[in-house]
């Protein structure tokens, strides 16, 4: 097992419902430790560059008016295989498919309403992280970028 960090997002429609508190508990039940943390509201600009890689994608537009409608919290988590064990505690990406107890199983309606996001590997958490963490942020917290 390795130390390692991941990002992490709590979506508008949880934070809306007052879930943030509950997401990040069940995260750190789950073994990950919150290292940074902020409440961002999203532009379209910044949600269109995050979600860049999707920019083809049918459903393209309506991720960014769902990721634009309201506050997110974006954290850096850091425990042991912490991308690999995000993943495994957000449960699947359509919320009625995933397993009882994950986040998106609690606190998700569905596909879209998913509750979190998280980096799915090691390139993904680093980009990610630096798309909403400047270095001199991390510092400040006491975080080696």
């Amino acid at each position: 097992m390795s130390k390692e960090r991941t990002f992490s997002i709590v979506k508008p429609d949880a934070v809306l419902a007052g879930k943030t508190g509950a997401i990040v508990q069940h995260l750190t039940d789950g073994g990950l430790k919150p290292i940074a943390m902020k409440l961002v509201h999203l532009s379209q600009e910044q949600a269109k560059g995050f979600y860049h890689v999707h920019r083809e994608r049918p459903f393209f537009g309506d991720l960014v008016k769902f990721m634009t409608s309201g506050p997110c919290l974006v954290q850096v988590l850091e425990g042991e295989n912490a991308i690999a064990k995000n993943r495994e505690l957000m449960g699947a990406t359509d919320s009625k498919k995933a397993a009882a107890g994950t986040i998106r199983q609690k606190f998700g309606t569905d596909i879209e309403r998913n509750a979190a996001h998280g980096s799915d590997a090691p390139e993904t958490a680093k980009y990610e992280i630096g798309f909403f963490f400047s270095g001199a942020e991390l510092a400040a917290l006491g975080v080696t970028p």
